[in-house]
């Protein structure tokens, strides 16, 4: 009998599912009560952008790591341990006092987050021994993954509205005791005795290269790109990632191989990865604070308003599976880069629009995320589907890498222009003797969405004032994903394009 029949394996994945819904929800609920965190834990713009941040970073460095620890020791074992550290992550994040302590816990989030992460997919592969059935578990996996990513703004808003911020983080402790009693009864044990050893001069230096061209680009706002302290980052970025180079280089079996990057269905769709993580997901962090202190909704209407953004990713991928089955990954990732573009467009004429601008907006919002709900499923399907049986785990490993280095250096980075567009406006609206590091101070309390109480006499800055200038770093970070986005549509087609030809003339 089938094991997906036994009310064992049915039990397994419930409890894969409600971990990799607790991943999705602390990615997506978190950016809805950024606003909150900034009035009641006083977090300016960069404390919030590492609260974002620490998760993400976290999430990048163990993930070629945990896949390896899961062989070694265990996958069921791997998967209990990191979401028991989950849950008690989380108990850090909900008590914290200060944002701090809360950056650190997200950083732990993080961290065992990603080892959850590798855990369920290692666990649905071995738990199900029937293609079909790992199939269809991989189905469900999916679709309550998307739930907590989808759902995840409105749920975030609605908890904090009803039982305080706090509660966002603290529900998973809650989820966390349910899914381990599940996982222990139900979750069979398995290992690789051939499993490879810990690459930890691979790990280390790239973790490293990805922390320090974050703190670069995050410091580098308020400090300077130029200051001594950004410049000694960005160096040491660019050792440790040349570092990093030479460690996979020298290896016969690196954790990382850059060989794949060879086959160009690969390339196209790693293309399409980071076109994702330079658009739709680092922009998640801010556009709560544009609905907010921008287009003046309240916390729940914000909520609700990110459905417009977040829904289609749950709905739109069973027609982008078949759109793909039917036009290849050669159109289909490329068009759905090119619809998220669109949808930035959308969002960026909006305040052009008059009373029509929370309209246009969700419109806008609308579409970039039914281009991303083209687009995703066809990445992880290519990237996996274009290397053979056996290296198909690290394929996905260099996929889920690079979707999250992209997304922790593209949080950074738009919110970095977001303060440039800000500090330009007001540099060019207010007196000329107004003090730069007032400026500088000013356009990180509006970049936050503290707009409401900046009457500032000294500064002669006014609330209309701050949200002019808040409007216009947000024009400047929706032509950054726009363009972005394009650009990498344009090189995920051309190394597609590259791959039919080569098809073509080896078939003549």
């Amino acid at each position: 009998m089938s094991n997906i029949r036994h009310g064992n394996a049915k039990f397994a994945l419930a409890a894969i599912c409600l971990s990799s819904m607790m991943f999705g929800l602390e990615i997506s609920s978190v950016p809805a009560i950024l606003p909150t965190l900034e009035r009641t834990l006083h977090a300016d713009f960069q404390q919030l952008q590492w609260t974002m941040n620490a998760y993400t970073l976290a999430v990048a460095t163990v993930l070629m790591a945990a896949g390896t620890l899961a062989d070694r020791y265990g996958r069921k074992r791997l998967f209990i341990a990191s979401m028991i550290a989950f849950g008690l992550s989380s108990l850090v994040c909900g008590i914290a006092p200060n944002i701090t302590i809360l950056i650190a816990g997200r950083a732990l989030q993080g961290g065992t987050g990603g080892a959850m992460l590798i855990s369920q997919i290692a666990v649905l592969s071995q738990q199900y021994g029937d293609a079909r059935e790992r199939a269809k578990a991989f189905g469900w996996w999916g679709i309550v993954f998307g739930f907590g990513l989808g759902f995840g703004p409105a749920i975030g808003s609605g908890i904090a509205a009803l039982m305080g911020w706090e509660w966002v983080f603290l529900v998973h402790v809650l989820m966390t005791i349910l899914t381990v009693f599940l996982a222990i009864a139900n979750v069979r044990e398995s290992r690789d005795p051939n499993a490879q050893r810990l690459d930890i001069a691979g790990i280390v230096s790239l973790s490293a290269a990805v922390f320090c061209l974050v703190f670069y680009i995050t410091q580098g706002s308020q400090l300077g790109l130029t200051n001594p302290v950004s410049m000694s980052a960005g160096a040491l970025a660019a050792v440790s990632f040349v570092v990093f180079m030479a460690t996979e280089f020298s290896k016969s079996h690196p954790m990382f191989d850059f060989t794949v990057f060879r086959i160009r269905r690969f390339l196209g769709a790693i293309f399409g990865s980071m076109g994702m993580n330079f658009s739709f997901w680092p922009f998640m962090i801010y556009i709560p604070i544009w609905f907010e202190a921008g287009l003046g909704l309240g916390g729940i209407a914000t909520g609700i308003a990110l459905l417009a953004y977040t829904l289609p990713t749950l709905i739109v991928p069973p027609f982008a599976e078949r759109l793909l089955l039917r036009r290849g990954p050669g159109v289909v990732i490329p068009a759905g880069l090119f619809t998220i573009g669109l949808g930035f467009l959308l969002m960026k004429f909006g305040p052009a629009a008059g009373a029509a601008i929370l309209p246009v907006t969700l419109l806008g919002a609308l579409v970039a995320g039914i281009g991303l709900g083209v687009t995703n499923t066809p990445v992880t399907n290519t990237t996996t589907g274009s290397v053979s049986s056996d290296r198909a785990g690290m394929a996905s490993g260099i996929d889920m890498s690079a979707r999250m280095i992209s997304l922790a250096v593209n949080i950074a980075v738009m919110g970095f222009i977001l303060m440039s567009g800000i500090l330009a406006h007001l540099q060019a609206v207010l007196p000329v003797s107004v003090d730069r590091a007032l400026l500088r101070g000013l356009a990180e309390r509006i970049a936050s969405g503290n707009v409401s109480v900046l009457d500032d006499p000294t500064a002669k800055l006014s609330s209309e004032i701050a949200r002019k200038a808040l409007a216009a770093g947000f024009d400047w970070v929706m032509l950054y994903g726009a363009l972005s986005v394009w650009a990498l549509a344009f090189l995920s087609l051309f190394a597609f394009g590259i791959r039919m030809r080569a098809d073509a003339t080896a078939s003549e």
